[in-house]
């Protein structure tokens, strides 16, 4: 809940935010601000994994929150340097990443204290947590946008209390918190895929020998490949997703940058809502159709969502005016046909209108690509928000079941770092194809690989079966 929550909880605002404290950042700098957090996850994840599979799980866990509190602490004081204020954003979302890399120790916990099954309900409870987590950072973020842009100043330790600083500091206290209740609560449990108590917590322990011999046997690592892949297409298509989501409103609809917040904010917090519902339903659905089936079912629900959000229509989105007014597009055939259309737009806007609203001119698609109309937009969320949690539960249940008794710590890692990965890259692929070719193009790409994903699923279905099914110590 507090990963994700650290995450969401500027998600909608880090855009506004930078071209606040930096004006010369541009949309592919937030790509990369985005992605800063996965790349420092990718990179702690196979870490703290490995770290869990020698030492006591608190080791891990204590200093990754505290690494997590320090970088938003940072964030809040982003604005302060007198120049290079981008990087210094970089840095503190890489770090932030950098905690959230404990992910792979929680799940490898999970996956060694339950059996198999209790392992469906167990993974669906956490990414729960992880969905209300989602739900209630916008709902914060929504919250503060009520303090303003400006907010008020501390002076004796130079603190900005504004919009975009309550929300990481919130998330740092958030952070103190979980490290008190991981002394306070959080002990040691392991059993096998039976439920059996093991003695050891950790395989390389000291008494690892005491183990059963249901340890014995290989890991089909071809399967074990197969879901790294299907979770990074998962993760990929909703970083896009929720990267997109301030951009793309802001040039479709003509919204503000507090607009664009506030009610993407609204928006995202509904979808969180209706994903805690998918993973109760999930919950007793896979008791009834099995793990594999719901997955296959979820992908062909993401597929829909973004087929649902291509430009379909003939109306083109509002041109930002302010460029016009100042002259500053480029004399084109295009344009200059388009001219006296643009200067009465212009003419007819409020005098007292300072921030530029529509689609910018220098995205040259904005002259000939319809509009994602907002019906579109709403209902493309609710689709990705039935099948994404449905897949993300998916792959993690399916995961651990296949890696069986065997120690998860590192494997779960890299399933961690693949679906950081994918979050490098989604931003990415947001600030590069949505901002040069459009939307158009961007959404049938993310249609053409989750199709891709879908017949990877096929070709592996029958090896997503657990470690103890595939020697034959369980019937699936």
């Amino acid at each position: 809940f507090y990963c994700i929550a650290g995450f969401s909880i500027v998600i909608m605002s880090v855009w506004p935010y930078l071209q606040k404290i930096d004006p010369t950042a541009d949309g592919s700098f937030l790509g990369w601000i985005i992605a800063s957090y996965s790349i420092g996850q990718m990179v702690a994840s196979p870490l703290f994994g490995l770290w869990s599979n020698y030492r006591p799980r608190r080791e891990p866990l204590v200093i990754s929150t505290a690494v997590s509190v320090a970088a938003n602490c940072l964030y809040a004081y982003v604005h302060l340097p007198p120049s290079h204020n981008k990087y210094y954003m970089l840095i503190a979302r890489a770090l932030v990443g950098f905690g959230a890399g404990n992910v792979a120790v929680v799940r490898s916990y999970i996956a060694g204290a339950t059996s198999l099954k209790e392992r469906t309900s167990a993974m669906a409870n956490t990414s729960a947590c992880q969905a209300v987590g989602f739900i209630l950072g916008p709902v914060f973020q929504t919250c503060f946008t009520l303090i303003g842009e400006e907010g008020i100043t501390w002076k004796l330790i130079d603190l900005q209390l504004n919009m975009y600083t309550a929300p990481v500091l919130l998330g740092a206290l958030l952070g103190v918190i979980n490290i008190i209740l991981i002394f306070v609560i959080f002990r040691e449990h392991r059993v096998d895929d039976l439920g059996r108590q093991c003695k050891s917590i950790n395989f390389e322990g000291e008494e690892s020998g005491s183990l059963d011999q249901d340890v014995e046997g290989n890991i089909d690592h071809v399967a074990v490949v197969a879901i790294n892949f299907l979770f990074f297409v998962i993760l990929f298509v909703f970083a896009v997703f929720e990267t997109i989501a301030t951009p793309l409103t802001m040039d479709m609809y003509s919204w503000t940058r507090k607009e664009a917040v506030f009610y993407n904010g609204i928006i995202l917090s509904v979808v969180g809502i209706e994903s805690v519902m998918v993973f109760l339903v999930v919950k007793t659905l896979s008791k009834k159709t099995g793990d594999r089936a719901i997955l296959h079912g979820g992908l062909l629900v993401v597929l829909v969502g973004f087929f649902v959000l291509l430009p379909w229509g003939k109306k083109l989105p509002n041109i930002q005016w302010q460029e016009i007014k100042n002259n500053s597009i480029p004399r084109t055939a295009s344009t200059e046909m388009l001219m006296p259309f643009w200067s009465l737009q212009a003419v007819q806007l409020p005098a007292n209108h300072t921030e530029p609203v529509g689609c910018p001119i220098s995205q040259s698609w904005c002259l000939n690509t319809p509009m994602i109309y907002l019906a579109q937009y709403i209902t493309s969320d609710i689709l990705i928000g039935l099948g994404y949690p449905v897949c993300n539960v998916m792959s993690y249940t399916l995961y651990s079941k296949i890696l069986g008794p065997k120690p998860q710590g590192v494997y779960m890692g890299w399933l961690t770092a693949s679906g950081s990965g994918a979050r490098i890259l989604g931003p990415v692929f947001v600030s590069q194809i949505y901002t040069h070719l459009g939307p158009r193009w961007a959404f049938s790409l993310i249609c053409g690989v989750v199709v891709v994903s879908l017949l990877v699923l096929e070709i592996v279905y029958k090896r997503l079966i657990a470690f103890s099914v595939r020697y034959g110590r369980m019937q699936e």
